[in-house]
């Protein structure tokens, strides 16, 4: 959802300013990155760059055989009776977990018309492939007509613009990197919960994840 808004967002501005659109993706462009490069009118990548990933993708985890085993009482209170649909510490129904994949079928299909109306006629590879979730190169991505050109943000941005052009710099913090979260009588204070510590590291964990999926 998050990328859609963003791409929906690209794709007003350029229109409004009547400008066009360059995507440049470096380490990964995949899934809802893939999304976010379509709203750009030429997609560039490296050839080491991971391209695709045209899908959606969903998980949890069971603890409901743990709880059991450790003597804990799961007490769970709701109005509704698909509520508590998929909650981890409750055995997992088949009803729910078709419900939740005809849920996934249709954002996928909606990523799919999306790239299709973006991408028309360079598509040049098997749909049946190129929709499935898998990912590649920037090399084998331009092949299969996911992006348009091969190189670097730097170096496209001076063929186009000439070499006076500034290159504006993207500085991702990671965790340990992060300003502090207040400062108070001169002294810093991070400002996070023991719960905040624990969100924060579950999303990197989460996040990490994320990067091993494309082997990274």
């Amino acid at each position: 959802m998050q990328s859609h808004l963003i791409y929906t967002r690209i794709r007003a501005l350029a229109d409004e300013k009547k400008l066009p659109v360059i995507a440049v993706a470096e380490d990964v462009a995949a899934s809802g990155g893939y999304m976010i490069a379509c709203a750009a009118d030429t997609i560039v990548a490296d050839a080491s760059s991971v391209i695709g990933s045209i899908g959606v993708v969903g998980g949890s985890f069971g603890f409901h055989g743990l709880l059991e085993k450790i003597g804990v009482e799961r007490r769970l209170y709701t109005s509704g009776e698909r509520k508590a649909m998929l909650d981890p510490f409750l055995p997992e129904r088949p009803e729910d977990v078709e419900r939740l994949k005809g849920i996934q079928r249709e954002i996928h299909e909606s990523f799919i018309s999306l790239v299709q109306s973006r991408r028309g006629g360079k598509l040049a590879g098997d749909e049946a492939a190129l929709f499935s979730g898998e990912y590649w190169t920037g090399a084998r991505a331009k092949g299969l007509g996911l992006i348009d050109e091969i190189g670097d943000l730097r170096g496209v941005l001076r063929a186009r613009f000439g070499d006076k052009v500034e290159t504006p710099l993207v500085v991702e913090r990671g965790w340990f990197s992060r300003r502090p979260g207040g400062i108070s009588n001169g002294r810093m204070s991070l400002g996070l919960s023991q719960s905040g510590l624990a969100e924060e590291a579950l999303s990197a964990l989460e996040a990490r994840a994320i990067w091993a999926r494309y082997g990274l």
